[in-house]
């Protein structure tokens, strides 16, 4: 037992040894081989590495993903207006070189992130400052994502970082501006929506007043054409009661006398005064159906102006 003791020791030994010159390199890391204090190799490709065990050799690994920095506060920036506005914004950076980004922050992230934030917010205000209100919110807002893109990548570069994204996520007014901005915008669109009801008022009044028009131009033309037709119709009926009386002017006169008796008589209590000897009942006195003088023919027809029953009392 006390004999395989050492030969224990030993093989702990050397197998504590030979894990210190081991490493492994994941697929989300560089790694970065120190030696003396100094980078003797980066490795990017993941796998199984050897180097020399500590302290001669040590291995440092940094994050080779897509990281972002979000602005925990909208930052206050003004416009060319001199109006404030909150914006808040979101950048994607990786590691491009990890040699040099170890040697200006140390492989400290959150310095790193700090510098960045700071660069940031320079390129905002150097976009902004140039642009009104409407530029940075709806009108250049892609050119200015693009200004500053360009702008923070390139101060990125000699740090070993590369600026991936740059996003504005919101922009507001500031609290102090709000309301008279909300009270301008509000009387801007009272005005115009005046305008367009002033606009469609006089549309619909030169269309009521073409409609008018239109209306009696029909009017009086439906009107012309009926008294002609009426007119038409007049004579034609002329012609009839000409052609009809010419057949037979006896027979003519009775039936215009029955229409005249049965004007005159249409209720019970009309009442006529009438002398009992006049044309009007000359077809009452004949038991024949026939006027009862010669004349009758040749007089004044019942129902003609000449002949017209006086008025019922």
């Amino acid at each position: 037992m006390q004999r395989l003791l050492p030969i224990l020791v030993g093989l702990l030994i050397i197998v504590a040894a030979a894990s210190s010159c081991v490493f492994i390199v994941r697929e989300r890391d560089y790694a970065l081989v120190f030696s003396l204090g100094e980078v003797r190799r980066v490795i990017s490709e993941p796998g199984l590495y050897f180097k020399a065990p500590p302290p001669f050799q040590n291995v440092v690994t940094l994050d080779r993903r897509t990281l972002t920095i979000e602005s925990t506060d909208a930052e206050r920036i003004q416009t060319s207006e001199k109006k404030n506005l909150l914006i808040d914004s979101y950048v994607k950076w990786r590691i491009a070189d990890p040699r040099l980004y170890y040697v200006t922050f140390g492989g400290n992230e959150r310095a790193a992130q700090e510098r960045l934030q700071a660069q940031i917010r320079d390129a905002l205000n150097a976009a902004v400052n140039v642009r009104t209100v409407k530029d940075v919110v709806s009108a250049e807002r892609e050119k200015v994502m693009a200004e500053i893109l360009a702008n923070v990548a390139k101060r990125a570069e000699p740090l070993g970082v590369q600026i991936v994204d740059v996003r504005l996520r919101r922009i507001e007014f500031a609290p102090e501006i709000s309301e008279s901005v909300y009270r301008r915008m509000e009387a801007e669109r009272t005005r115009v929506a005046n305008e367009l009801r002033s606009i469609g008022a006089a549309e619909g009044e030169k269309i009521r007043a073409e409609a008018d028009r239109r209306r009696e131009v029909i009017l009086a033309e439906a009107y012309a054409k009926a008294q002609a037709i009426m007119g038409e119709g007049d004579a034609q009926a002329s012609s009839v009661y000409a052609a009809a009386y010419g057949k037979d002017p006896v027979f003519y006169t009775f039936y215009k006398s029955l229409e005249a008796y049965r004007t005159a008589f249409s209720k019970a209590s009309d009442l006529l005064v009438v002398d009992p000897s006049s044309e009007f009942f000359q077809f009452f006195k004949s038991s024949m159906g026939t006027a009862s003088t010669p004349t009758a023919a040749q007089g004044a027809l019942p129902g003609s102006p000449a002949a017209a029953p006086a008025p019922a009392r």
